[in-house]
């Protein structure tokens, strides 16, 4: 429990104020009636010191406070200065006429104090509100995502490079100061030789430098204090960082790469068109439209292993067993629907709509009868393949026929388009998951699975919800950890909504 807290008490005034200026269907009033906001206040104790500092602002206010920044899409400032005027906040916040509230700075403070675990916390509490009133059924699942704009200007590719080489010698400073002042002569003279050479040179130099940097800054000696010395995780973070930017140089084509040193977190995605940033990733109840589980990933995440995280998440919160899951085109991954779908696992009944299957005029890899004690597969026309090996995903294998059998087979036209070349014949791809894929397609012909895609798109009209009603398509903030924390705070503003306009119960007059 917390040590003392000073806190408001209404008059008969504040009532009588109350009573006659908010209408009795007014969200706030209702959200105030059918939500048990003093729970929310045991639930946050634990971020405050019982017996240290000055007593805090009461945690329920200033959650209610956040909450309602999300709802109106306020600013801290413009909240707290809602909230001295406006009658239905003061009500909500259950404040009397001479009370003024706290200056702004302090919902900064209590943001970094709850965190991304706290927030979750109190998402996961509405979410068992919703329970509570027996809104929240687990028969089924419906999970989608979508993109969130990350809060960056996106530099240059030599504006980074030079970005990333300035922070990591300010962070390698306080441990060699005088190789840090050779290198600061090292970029003028860098600056001065490529002036009037074209921007592949500049940038070709300027990695180079960087390389070269870091060539003294990995063998800097550990301190003592490493554990606790915060320049020196500065440091390290800032190394990491360069080392990762100088990969991504390395490999142009490759994914995941860094696109701004202010949000190293922020990632290249395609969401209809390109953008940078986050992916926001939602489970919400069929029957009751609630958002039960909320993630977020860089842009270009992997939807589909996020799909068990958030399983797992709500079953670990909740202590249910969710029934049935429905989900988009990246559902259709073996490794996903085996571990949803185990009887002795989390045994959730997966709705996904299968990849359309090529249209061939050869055998399918279906024909081709595997021997596993052999390693090897029987075509059609009984020949046995000689070699095999793990597909480039290692979610496979590839079995191979010599090129001399398969010339001389008299089914050849039917088994491959081209004649073969080089020392192999066909090649046929055994997927370890093909038993995962085969009951997904077999289920995408049933009524059920009709029935339960014809319910998907509310799971895309309430994400539309969560990020444009309540703030959450542009990151406010930089790092996974802290937009989650907003995402988490816009699905609670989204479920105290849903909650309400679903029980629609009547208020009694204010005493």
């Amino acid at each position: 429990m917390l040590g003392h807290i000073f806190r408001s008490r209404l008059s008969q005034f504040d009532f009588e104020v109350f009573e006659t200026f908010i209408p009795p269907d007014h969200l706030l009033r209702q959200a105030l009636q059918v939500i048990a906001w003093d729970d929310f206040e045991d639930l946050l104790a634990e971020y405050y010191s019982p017996d240290m500092g000055r007593p805090p602002e009461p945690p329920e206010m200033m959650l209610k406070l956040e909450y309602l920044r999300y709802q109106y899409r306020l600013s801290d400032r413009q909240v707290i200065e809602r909230g001295g005027t406006d009658i239905a906040f003061r009500y909500f916040l259950q404040v009397n006429a001479h009370i003024q509230l706290p200056d702004p700075s302090t919902l900064c403070k209590f943001r970094g104090r709850l965190g991304k675990d706290g927030f979750r916390k109190a998402f996961d509490k509405i979410v068992a509100t919703a329970r509570e009133h027996g809104l929240v059924r687990d028969r089924l699942r419906l999970k989608d995502a979508s993109h969130v704009i990350a809060n960056i200007a996106i530099p240059t590719t030599l504006a980074l490079v030079a970005q990333t080489r300035d922070k990591l010698l300010a962070a390698a400073e306080p441990f060699d100061p005088v190789c840090a002042e050779g290198e600061r002569i090292n970029i003028d003279l860098l600056r001065e030789s490529t002036v009037g050479q074209g921007i592949e040179e500049r940038l070709e130099a300027r990695v180079t430098h960087l390389r070269e940097m870091l060539a003294w800054i990995d063998a800097l000696p550990v301190p003592e204090d490493a554990s606790s010395n915060l320049a020196w995780q500065r440091l390290v973070a800032c190394r990491q960082l360069a080392h990762k930017i100088l990969n991504d140089q390395a490999n142009p084509t490759a994914g995941d790469k860094t696109r701004s040193i202010v949000d190293p977190e922020a990632r290249r995605g395609k969401h209809g068109e390109w953008y940078d940033g986050f992916v926001v990733d939602i489970l919400v109840d069929a029957d009751s439209e609630i958002i039960t589980q909320i993630n977020v990933l860089p842009a270009g995440g992997d939807e589909a292993v996020d799909a068990v995280q958030l399983v797992r998440q709500e079953e670990e919160a909740h202590g249910n067993d969710i029934e049935a899951l429905s989900m988009d085109g990246a559902g259709f991954n073996g490794p996903m629907l085996q571990e949803l779908e185990d009887p002795e696992g989390l045994a959730i009944n997966t709705f996904v709509p299968p990849k359309k299957e090529k249209d061939s005029e050869t055998f399918t890899p279906e024909e081709f009868v595997v021997d596993a004690e052999r390693g090897s597969v029987t075509c059609p026309a009984q020949q046995t393949s000689r070699y095999r090996q793990r597909n480039s995903r290692d979610r496979g294998w590839m079995y191979r026929f010599p090129r001399t059998t398969c010339e001389g087979c008299a089914l050849l036209s039917r088994c491959m388009t081209n004649p073969p070349h080089g020392p192999f014949g066909r090649t046929v791809t055994k997927s370890d998951y093909e038993a995962e894929y085969r009951r997904a397609r077999q289920k995408a012909t049933t009524p059920e699975y009709k029935e339960v895609r014809a319910r998907h798109p509310m799971v895309e009209r309430k994400l539309g919800e969560l990020l444009n009603r309540h703030g959450g398509r542009r990151a406010c903030y930089w790092g996974t950890d802290k937009v989650l924390t907003q995402e988490l705070m816009a699905g609670f503003a989204t479920n105290v909504k849903r909650i309400v306009r679903s029980l629609c119960a009547p208020t009694p007059a204010l005493t």
